[in-house]
């Protein structure tokens, strides 16, 4: 949410790739002279957009790579204000490498100590896959320092040679942090073979990590330096859900420069993550729902008070359909958004007159 409404500033993003909009974002800094307060004003643009949609519970990156931390400073103010409205986990992203950057290493422990609720990490952005390596490994032992969550932003790129993901599953098993580690992206997943792939699945499933893959961004951020066929970009959604690993759909962005569009309607993520990864069969259909939902909140570690039943919060969402096959066909609106039992959005459907004669 630090980089929500940035598209454009200093000028857009012209290859579509994700390390064109790192240098964009970099050379924004350098020229854009941003107060926290503007930073503030833009990400709660951003939270109200959510909001409408029916989303109370977000996870966002914010990027730690500047020495004045001021974009964490902004969101944690964000976060304890919304906090009657809307959850918010922080991950300290080190954007430009922990290692790229001489001062990476130290400005993410830092932006843990003030209170960043994950560890971030960019393996494949370091200088060499040695670097990368060392930035898994120094995020997990950040993270069971602080005892805190991880998300690491691995494999974003279409190389069948970036396998960081192996690592990350490897030191989550060695070091003990199942069901604490998420993999956002791991767009390179769609470009290994099958045989490598079946022995990664076994690792991955031992590591129970979380995925989060982005539809919308992934497809627009990848196969940018392919000719035909182009590839997809997403990681293997509908093949880790067959092998019981939890996967959920995410908005990476909303107008900003790794992605023009967006405004936090998940609807369309999931309208969109379906038809690019080939599950628009019945039963993928039905249970899509989940990959905004339930699968979220396993990632987000919220399960403890998640789910319509007696004794839990009473935060929950009304949308307007019949069944769940309706929902995802007609990307359903929400008209009410329930916070603690009080409705804190509604939204009325929009009536259309028809003034015609329907043949009989």
């Amino acid at each position: 949410m630090d980089y929500a409404l940035t598209a454009g500033t200093p000028r857009w993003n012209k290859s579509g790739s994700v390390f064109e909009g790192i240098e964009i974002w970099a050379e924004r800094r350098q020229i854009v002279k941003e107060t926290k307060d503007d930073i503030k004003e833009r990400a709660l643009q951003a939270v109200q957009m959510q909001l409408k949609h029916g989303i109370q519970h977000v996870r966002t990156h914010v990027d730690v790579s500047d020495p004045t931390l001021k974009g964490l400073e902004a969101l944690l103010e964000v976060k304890a204000e919304m906090k009657p409205w809307m959850d918010i986990q922080l991950v300290a992203l080190p954007q430009e490498g922990m290692y790229t950057n001489p001062e990476g290493e130290e400005l993410l422990e830092k932006a843990i100590d003030m209170g960043a609720d994950v560890v971030g990490g960019i393996p494949h952005y370091e200088l060499t896959r040695e670097d990368g390596i060392k930035s898994i490994k120094k995020s997990l032992e950040l993270a069971k320092k602080y005892d805190k969550l991880i998300d690491i932003h691995c494999d974003e790129i279409d190389d069948e040679q970036a396998r960081y993901l192996e690592t990350l599953a490897a030191e989550t098993i060695r070091m003990g942090m199942q069901d604490r580690v998420t993999a956002s992206h791991t767009a390179a997943m769609g470009s290994y073979n099958n045989a490598y792939t079946y022995k990664l699945f076994q690792i991955l499933k031992k590591a129970n990590i979380h995925f989060i893959a982005l539809p919308k961004a992934n497809l627009h951020l990848q196969g940018r330096f392919d000719s035909y066929p182009v590839r997809r970009g997403l990681t293997r959604v509908k093949e880790l859900l067959n092998e019981n690993i939890n996967v959920c759909f995410g908005l990476d962005s909303i107008m900003d420069p790794w992605y023009p569009l967006g405004d936090g309607n998940l609807m369309d993520v999931v309208d969109t993550g379906l038809h690019a990864c080939h599950m628009t069969d019945y039963d993928h259909i039905v249970t899509a729902l989940d990959l905004i939902t339930t699968n979220g909140a396993k990632t987000m570690a919220m399960t403890d008070d998640y789910g319509v039943k007696e004794g839990n919060s009473a935060n929950l969402i009304v949308i307007d359909s019949t069944s769940e096959y309706e929902a995802i066909r007609t990307q359903a609106p929400v008209v009410y958004s329930i916070r603690n039992g009080e409705i804190i959005v509604q939204m009325k459907p929009a009536k259309i007159t028809m003034n015609i004669s329907l043949l009989s």
